[in-house]
């Protein structure tokens, strides 16, 4: 009797044990695990910041025409692609790509740019440091739209809508059919013929085509700045947990997931605040694809953001008076091989990941950080992990409860209705 007793009892407790790791349960969270925990709610995420260098950036019309303009393929050379081409909506604004598809393949794999007005810096390397100004350049890389500034400016003043649209934000829109001054095809760009047309161009010229230009990219900026990560399941959770509800939401393994989150795999050191990115710039020691030589990252883009005409001390933005950011850039030969930190949001839509997209899932890029290697060009930053392959799945599971919507009405998300045709 006493052994069967002591079974049953046995039988029980393993059955209550087990029962209770299978359900959801409110774990107990420390106050400081709790002030970690909400710093990452999407209810903490500030108001749009300002962007001074842009004066449309909040205005309604300049959202409208930067919608048109973002979907529009005549803006590419041969009128194929588009901005959405590569930042698809219903891929979270990438394209499911190791590398960027248009005209060409580009070097690097296509960033989402949802959220991306609360960035500093564009791109993996922060080469550019404003939206407007990143929206300029797939306009004229060879490998993208592969158009040029002169012919970009003149299918806007030659699209009645996009005319009308653009004298409402900014100006009388100028007068380029002299073609002896304005010709068809011209721009600082790769094409020897497009290059030498715009270097024959008087400099009062050229400046009227690059405000013209600049005022494109200042409205596709402000159709972009609609684009920011919505309410997900891991937002719900904090909602429960921080009304003193015991929450469902979340299963065992997605809290597991997050506390080695907050924990012992200390992502939160570059993937922290609502946006889970500090948008800083570091080395993570990802290889580069066999015979390519290693990427320069920020050591290179900072460079470039520091030079670019359109930046945000240059004479096409609105307002020099914030530029802290670019002022004070932090550079150095220790940026060699860094990279944008990316959002964790939305990761479960955006793979292949990486700056080159060599990696093609999360499991391969928490393997990557289990493993931490060494840096094919400057130092890795990361180090190695120490997680079990259980706890790699859990922290795998919780990086699947930050996907979400767009929090933006679903007519922002398609072309629009009607495209105008081009005058003649």
């Amino acid at each position: 009797m006493k052994i069967g007793h002591l079974f049953g009892t046995l039988v029980l407790a393993i059955t209550v044990v087990w029962i209770y790791f299978q359900l959801p349960h409110l774990p107990q969270w420390t106050r400081v695990e709790m002030d970690i925990i909400q710093s990452l709610w999407i209810g903490n995420l500030d108001p749009l910041p300002d962007d001074t260098t842009n004066k449309v950036a909040d205005d309604p019309g300049a959202a409208r025409l930067g919608h048109q303009l973002f979907f529009d393929k005549r803006l590419s050379i041969n009128g194929a692609f588009s901005c959405a081409s590569c930042h698809q909506p219903d891929k979270r604004f990438t394209d499911g790509l190791v590398r960027g598809i248009a005209i060409g393949q580009t070097q690097r794999n296509t960033l989402s740019i949802i959220g991306g007005a609360y960035s500093p810096w564009q791109y993996w390397d922060g080469r550019k440091d404003s939206q407007w100004s990143q929206a300029l350049a797939p306009l004229e890389h060879p490998l993208e739209l592969g158009a040029n500034r002169m012919f970009v400016a003149r299918l806007v003043g030659t699209v009645q809508t996009y005319k009308d649209a653009y004298e409402v934000l900014f100006d009388t829109f100028p007068d380029l059919s002299d073609r002896s001054r304005f010709p068809d095809n011209a721009g600082p760009v790769a094409d020897t013929e497009w290059n030498a047309a715009w270097q024959g161009m008087a400099a009062s010229d050229r400046d009227i085509v690059n405000r013209i230009f600049a005022n494109i990219g200042k409205s596709i900026a402000a159709y972009e700045r609609l684009l920011v990560p919505g309410q997900s399941r891991f937002d719900d959770y904090v909602d429960a947990i921080q009304s003193g509800n015991r929450s469902e939401i979340l299963n065992h393994d997605e809290i597991a997931g997050l506390r080695l989150f907050i924990g012992k795999a200390n992502c939160i050191q570059c993937h922290n605040g609502p946006l889970f990115t500090n948008n800083e710039f570091h080395n993570t020691g990802t290889a580069t694809s066999p015979g390519e030589i290693p990427d320069k990252g920020r050591v290179q883009g900072v460079r470039e953001a520091s030079s670019d005409l359109f930046n945000c001390v240059g004479v096409y933005s609105a307002s020099n008076d914030h530029c802290a950011e670019l002022r004070f850039a932090r550079t150095g030969s220790d940026l060699i091989g860094t990279m944008r930190t990316p959002s964790l949001r939305n990761l479960e839509g955006t793979a292949p990941y990486m700056h080159k997209g060599q990696l093609a899932t999360l499991a391969d890029v928490l393997d990557h950080y289990k493993e931490a290697p060494l840096a094919i060009i400057g130092h890795n930053e990361a180090k190695p992990l120490n997680l079990t392959l259980r706890e790699l799945d859990q922290l795998e599971a919780f990086l699947h409860t930050l996907d979400a919507p767009v929090a933006v009405a679903p007519e922002w998300l398609s072309p629009p209705a009607i495209m105008h045709p081009v005058n003649n």
